[in-house]
Order: C-alpha cells, then sequence, then structure tokens
C-alpha cells in the first residue's frame, strides 16, 4: 500500500449538501446515454472537483458495467456510496431517475392527449452534437489514463471492432475480456508492468479525497449485512405484490406488469439498446399494450429526455396501464410508476450490496490486472457508444455521406473547441447548445 508524503494534500471532503446538489442537477442534465452520463460524472467528480480519482472511478465503473441494468444509474449509486455511504447512494441513485422520470410522466400525457410533440425534440438537436463532443472529449481523458500499456491499448480496441464492426454481444465481449485477462495476469504478468507506475500513481492520487491509497478495511465487507441487504431487497420487491392483493381492481394485469418489467430489469445486460427489443416484441406482438408505430414514438421521447434510456420502460407501462383501463390518465400514471419501481429496485441492491466486497479487493495485484484489462474493454464499448451516437447525429437514420447535417457537424466541432481550447464549463454549454436548437426550430421549422 502507498503511503502518503508529508507535504501532500488530500482534496477536502465533500459535504452531504455539496453532493447532494451535484446529484440533483446530474437527474436534469443527464443527456446523450451512458456514455454521454458517464463523461458528464467523470469530469465534474474526477476533474472539477477531485473527489473521486481516476483509478477509483473506473473501478467502480468496471464492476457497474458488469451488471444487468442502466450501467450510469448504477455508477452514479455506487459513487454516491463512496462518498456518504448507504444514504449517499440512495439519493444518488434516485436523483439520477426521477427528474426523467417525471419529465416523461409529462410527455406520455401530452403524447395520448395531443399526439406527437415536435417541439421537444427540436429544442435537443442542438444538444446532440454537444453531447457527442462532451463524450469524445471525456472518452479521451479517461482512455490516457486507462491505456497503461499496449496491450490495454490493444484490447481497446479489439473490444471496439467486436461490437461495432462483428455486432458481437456485449456480455460476450466481457466475458471473453476476463477471460483473456486472467490469462495474462497469470502467465503473461510482465506484460502489465509499467516503469515507475507506484510513484505515478501515489502522486496522481494523493489530491483527491477518495483514492487508491485508502485501506480497503474502510469498506468492511460482513456477511450478516449481505443477508440483511438481501431481506430487505425481497421485502421492498414483494411488498407491491400485497398491495395489489389489497388495492387493485384487476391483479392479473398489474401482477402481469410487475412481473415482466422486473424480468427485463434482470436481463439488461449490455444497455438499453439490448433489452429495448425484447421489451418491444413482448409489449406489442404479445402483450398488445401499444402499437409498433406508437413504440417508436416512445424510443424517440426517450432519447430526448434526461436519464437512462432504459426510461423507455415506464413510458411502455404507461401506454399498456393506460389503453388496458379504458384510455385513464390515473392508471398509466400509476402504470409508470410501477414500472419505474421493478426496473430500478434490482440497480440499488446489486450495488449497495456488492460495493463493499468489491472494494475489498482493490490491493489484490491479480484482481486489480484483471480489472484493468477489463477496463480497457469497457473503453472500447464506450467508444462504440460515442460513435453510434455520433452517427445518428451526423447522419440521421440513413446513415450515408449525402445526408449529412450541417449544422450538427458545426456545433459539434464549435462544442469540441468550447471544452478543449477554452476549457469552458460543460453545464454552461449543454444550456447553450439547448437553446440553439429550439432557435434553429424557431427559425427553420
Amino acid at each position: 500500500m502507498f503511503k502518503r508524503k508529508d507535504n501532500d494534500t488530500m482534496n477536502p471532503k465533500p459535504t452531504f449538501r455539496e453532493a447532494l446538489s451535484f446529484w440533483l442537477k446530474l437527474g436534469f442534465i443527464s443527456f446523450g446515454g451512458p456514455a454521454g452520463q458517464i463523461a458528464i460524472m467523470h469530469e465534474y467528480l474526477v476533474e472539477r472537483k477531485k473527489w473521486i480519482s481516476n483509478s477509483r472511478f473506473i473501478h467502480a465503473l468496471n464492476y457497474c458495467m458488469l451488471l444487468p441494468g442502466p450501467e450510469a444509474q448504477q455508477l452514479a449509486i455506487y459513487n454516491g456510496w463512496l462518498l456518504h455511504g448507504i444514504r449517499g447512494g440512495l439519493v444518488a441513485g434516485l436523483f439520477f431517475i426521477l427528474p426523467s422520470v417525471f419529465i416523461l410522466l409529462g410527455l406520455s400525457v401530452l403524447y395520448v392527449l395531443f399526439g406527437k410533440i415536435l417541439w421537444f425534440q427540436a429544442l435537443f438537436e442542438g444538444l446532440k452534437p454537444a453531447v457527442v463532443a462532451i463524450v469524445l472529449f471525456a472518452l479521451y481523458k479517461i482512455g490516457k489514463k486507462s491505456m497503461k500499456t499496449f496491450l490495454h491499448a490493444g484490447i481497446a480496441l479489439l473490444s471496439f471492432a467486436c461490437i461495432f464492426i462483428f455486432n458481437i454481444p456485449f456480455p460476450l465481449i466481457i466475458l471473453s475480456a476476463l477471460v483473456l485477462a486472467v490469462v495474462v495476469v497469470y502467465l503473461f504478468p510482465k506484460m502489465l508492468k509499467q516503469k515507475n507506475s507506484h510513484e505515478i500513481l501515489a502522486d496522481d492520487e494523493s489530491q483527491y479525497f477518495i483514492n487508491s491509497l485508502e485501506a480497503p478495511q474502510k469498506f468492511s465487507w460482513h456477511p450478516g449485512s449481505l443477508a440483511l441487504k438481501t431481506g430487505c431487497a425481497l421485502a421492498l420487491w414483494f411488498l407491491p405484490f400485497v398491495l395489489i392483493q389489497v388495492f387493485a381492481n384487476d391483479t392479473g394485469f398489474w401482477n402481469s406488469l410487475s412481473f415482466f418489467f422486473t424480468k427485463a430489469a434482470l436481463v439488461t445486460f449490455g444497455g438499453a439498446y439490448a433489452v429495448l427489443p425484447y421489451v418491444a416484441q413482448v409489449s406489442v406482438e404479445k402483450l398488445h399494450w401499444l402499437n409498433s408505430s406508437q413504440m417508436m414514438d416512445g424510443l424517440a421521447l426517450g432519447e430526448t429526455t434526461p436519464g437512462p434510456l432504459i426510461m423507455v420502460l415506464a413510458y411502455v407501462g404507461f401506454m399498456g396501464s393506460y389503453g388496458h383501463f379504458g384510455a385513464s390518465i390515473l392508471h398509466g400514471g400509476i402504470g409508470l410508476f410501477t414500472t419505474v419501481y421493478f426496473t430500478f429496485l434490482p440497480c440499488f441492491f446489486f450495488v449497495l450490496a456488492g460495493a463493499p466486497l468489491v472494494e475489498g479487493t482493490r490491493n489484490f495485484d491479480k484482481i486489480n490486472g484483471v480489472i484493468s484489462l477489463l477496463s480497457a474493454a469497457v473503453a472500447g464499448v464506450i467508444l462504440n457508444l460515442a460513435v453510434y451516437l455520433g452517427k445518428s447525429v451526423l447522419f440521421g437514420p440513413l446513415a450515408q455521406l449525402q445526408s449529412l447535417h450541417l449544422f450538427n457537424l458545426f456545433w459539434m466541432l464549435l462544442s469540441i473547441v468550447f471544452l478543449i481550447r477554452f476549457k469552458g464549463n460543460m453545464l454552461f454549454w449543454i444550456g447553450i447548445s439547448a437553446c440553439a436548437g429550439l432557435v434553429r426550430f424557431l427559425l427553420f421549422p
């Protein structure tokens, strides 16, 4: 374990109020899917506030990427837990999704009452290219610190090629990277060696409040604690079924909705794009909660609202309940909140129960070697998300050169210059970009 030098100054611990302010703000500005959301968290927690070091941020991200569910929200829970324990994790996770829950509820009501909401989509036409620039900028900063050797860089490129060119499922990529990492760590450990890496790490880490110099024992793990958290999670999952039996006037429908979204939450490996085809197929073709056109409109709403894209499931729950109970907005709202509850409850359990165990492995050299190679694979996956988002923003659904959106290209380049050359404030630029998109829509509808 590294010893901190006497003249090293560690960043002071943020107050709970300071962290609370950031988590609330994050819930309203977390656009751009997981890559954009992770970029915003990294820029604020690591680069600006120095609350959490890059190595600890990547360590947490690696674990969250292995879990089912939205990795960005789980990363928020993890970081909130690192800073302020269980209450910090709960607040970070809840505030990450609550703004998008109420925004999507309002949009869903407007949708069933007035049809498509073109003005809202147009509001974020300026925001989308800015988000691509933010993702690329953050990916560069993260990658520069994570690509420790040529092997790390090679795994990142291989991971990107597997998912971008060959469309290999994300879980299979991570599993393959895990096997490769174990082989390298045990058979070829010299491939992971860096010159003077311990001294570099010590100098870099000491300025952060949460850093790799801390003893893993600070985050102790006990079987009794895991049993208690498991019991609480099961009780919270079972409670709505009791309420359904007591108060619901159609228990069959509510039980079906609850079980369906619980299952969807537990199979969401690889992010929302992996599970949405499954949800769309079942909800449209089997359950007949909505038609394919309504499902596509829901995806458009999900893409233009803050929070995780998996929040589209809340729209599906709203439409299913709304239609089943004879165009009832009240039942639609209940369906939306029920869907959110069962979709995100597992996220809190996986992180709050598993994070203490994960933290206890930080000083295990072999485990750290495996995790470092996994982080390289994860960087390749994030690069794919950035390319996917950029292709959509610049070329639209046709993805052809002649369909290039010149305004989006201009605004993306302008955003990169603002962030890199002038080191501009990211939150300020998000607001400017949203206004630019709205002005463009008003001038050229």
